[in-house]
């Protein structure tokens, strides 16, 4: 399911990336912008309800972002300069706080639900999915690198949820965003139908450890979103789809050291030089605050202190903050910067998907008779 202090702020499509204080975001003026987006987000919630819907993997953010995309690229203009500070508001800020409250959603006994080999085979898929996405993204597609780091991180670890949350590590354009987070739409919804064939044809090939528990961690650790995790293994079996989500909750603990990781590596790059900068020659260090937070969440959801309906609360929240910076997302994307990104884009997450299933397969039938 879906970011540091120092951030770049995004009020209309004409004022992507300015200097933080150059826009009046206080009071008043983000208020109009926040309502918006919390409309969007809201109806795009209860949107996910159906049932249709959500057995086909489209789960309230991927319908946020649609909806918000869809009012950007109609009547938003006219708009735009009332709303932008509350959108921007959304797309950042917000996101943080939602990313944060993710961590209600872990517990640090997940881990034991799927024991070591289940850790290792996510850490696994993770880092070479996302070591692919930097290979073939930027040495043989030729893609910009921060569109590499943008799909590698939504194929590798939580979909849209980690797209948005390594968008201000690399301070990213909202179409590159939206771009990445199409294709975790689009191959995550395949391998809604793809994986319940595959288990089928273990059954015969005999590739992965026989059993719903071992194909649901094998779902867990190589589909996108967790909402497509649990249409595709909830196809399979009951026993499948609950293994699926804890192993997919591992992979999305291991959000907040990637984005550490990812940051403290960039701060070699020159990806964050700025014009602006007093000393362009040293690239600065950006720290995710937000995922040290979320790691605190975590322990803390560990202890199992706050009730479980106060917990429930607080995922609705979470749901909502989410759904708001996608529907922020949405709003800031024209439909001509994605189309202009062209189909590169779109072979590098196949080409991902393909890993996803083969190589992923191949992890977890190494490290299961390793561990055995």
């Amino acid at each position: 399911m879906h970011t540091e202090t120092s951030t770049f702020i995004e009020a209309s499509p004409d004022h992507r990336h300015s200097e933080p204080g150059t826009l009046p975001l206080h009071g008043k003026t983000r208020f109009a912008g926040i309502v918006l987006c919390a409309a969007l987000g809201a109806g795009a919630i209860l949107l996910g309800q159906i049932n249709w819907l959500t057995t086909h993997g489209l789960s309230a953010l991927t319908l946020a972002i649609i909806l918000g995309i869809v009012v950007g690229n109609t009547f938003y203009a006219t708009i735009g300069s009332l709303c932008g500070p509350g959108v921007a508001y959304s797309k950042q800020t917000l996101l943080r706080a939602g990313v944060v409250l993710y961590g209600l959603r872990l517990t640090l006994q997940d881990i034991g639900h799927v024991g070591l080999a289940g850790v290792l085979i996510d850490a696994l898929v993770l880092s070479s999915t996302f070591g692919l996405a930097l290979l073939i993204g930027t040495r043989w597609l030729k893609l910009d690198r921060v569109t590499a780091i943008l799909i590698g991180a939504g194929s590798s670890i939580c979909g849209a949820a980690a797209v948005m949350a390594t968008e201000p590590v690399v301070r990213a354009h909202s179409e590159k965003v939206t771009v990445a987070v199409s294709t975790v739409v689009v191959f995550g919804t395949l391998a809604i139908f793809l994986y319940p064939p595959l288990f089928e044809l273990n059954r015969h090939w005999g590739f992965l450890p026989q059993g719903a528990q071992a194909f649901g961690i094998f779902a867990g650790s190589t589909i996108h979103e967790v909402a497509q995790v649990v249409a595709a293994a909830r196809a399979v079996s009951l026993e499948a789809a609950n293994t699926a989500v804890i192993a997919k909750m591992v992979r999305v603990m291991m959000l907040a050291p990637f984005l550490i990781a990812l940051s403290a590596w960039l701060s070699r790059s020159t990806l964050h030089r700025t014009a602006k900068s007093v000393d362009a020659g040293k690239p600065k260090l950006v720290v995710p605050w937000f995922a040290f937070i979320f790691i605190g969440v975590v322990i803390f959801n560990s202890l199992s202190i706050l009730p479980k309906s106060a917990v429930d609360f607080a995922i609705d929240i979470d749901t909502l903050l989410l759904a708001m910076a996608m529907a922020a997302l949405g709003l800031t994307t024209h439909i001509s910067a994605i189309r202009n990104a062209g189909v590169k884009p779109l072979i590098l997450a196949a080409i991902l998907f393909a890993w996803l299933i083969g190589g992923g397969a191949l992890i977890n039938h190494v490290v299961s008779g390793l561990l055995r």
